[in-house]
């Protein structure tokens, strides 16, 4: 059970980091001037939208979400809805942390948000397709003690490792330095993205090597 649930994680995970580097790579090379420093809100969106589009596919195809008792489409409808919602009021979250934290409020709002999209995008989108619209389960998860499966403990190394990226970003921004990459946010959001794929690797690896410690069951 150990081994099948970690290798579908590895492989999930690999998959989404493809779509990563095609989402960085074909634009690049189909595009003409495009490139992560001087278009770098387009490649936001773009690997935003690959990663939304490739990971609720793959969760979905491997049946990693939470089932669901109820299957009438009213249901469905409503469950859709509401991870919309969640989504959304998730950028609103992060857009007003990152600002609380020294972005600038109305100059860059579009950056700005850009970042909040690209980190709701990266850490609540996986918290929807493994845990659904369900705050307590959210709540659960991120509290101590509180993962109950393999996947929830890679949500919280995932999502771990996003945000302190992100934080980590930051660092280089006010340094008198002149660099390209030193543009709001683009640091934030490059450290967002390497925290990511950081997590996508840790995670599999950390879960197999502490397998005998964890004592929860799988799903």
């Amino acid at each position: 059970m150990w081994d099948r649930e970690i290798r579908a994680m590895a492989s999930t995970h690999a998959i989404i980091a493809s779509s990563v580097f095609m989402a960085t790579v074909l634009p690049a090379v189909l595009v003409p001037g495009f490139s992560v420093y001087s278009t770098h809100l387009s490649w936001i969106y773009s690997v935003s939208g690959a990663v939304v589009a490739v990971s609720v596919a793959v969760f979905w195809l491997l049946g990693i979400s939470t089932p669901t008792k109820k299957h009438s489409l009213g249901y469905k409808l409503s469950r859709l809805s509401r991870s919309c919602l969640y989504f959304f009021l998730s950028c609103l979250f992060f857009h007003t942390v990152v600002v609380l934290y020294g972005a600038p409020l109305i100059d860059s709002a579009v950056e700005t948000f850009s970042l909040a999209f690209l980190l709701t995008s990266l850490t609540t989108l996986r918290c929807l397709c493994v845990l659904g619209p369900n705050v307590q389960s959210w709540i659960r998860v991120f509290s101590r003690h509180g993962a109950m499966s393999v996947w929830d403990t890679c949500l919280q190394i995932t999502v771990a490792c996003t945000v302190v990226g992100a934080w980590m970003g930051a660092f280089p921004i006010p340094l008198d330095w002149d660099r390209p990459w030193q543009v709001w946010p683009i640091s934030c959001s490059l450290g967002a993205m390497i925290g990511f794929l950081t997590g996508l690797v840790a995670a599999p690896v950390w879960i197999h090597y502490h397998r005998k410690q964890l004592t929860y069951k799988c799903k």
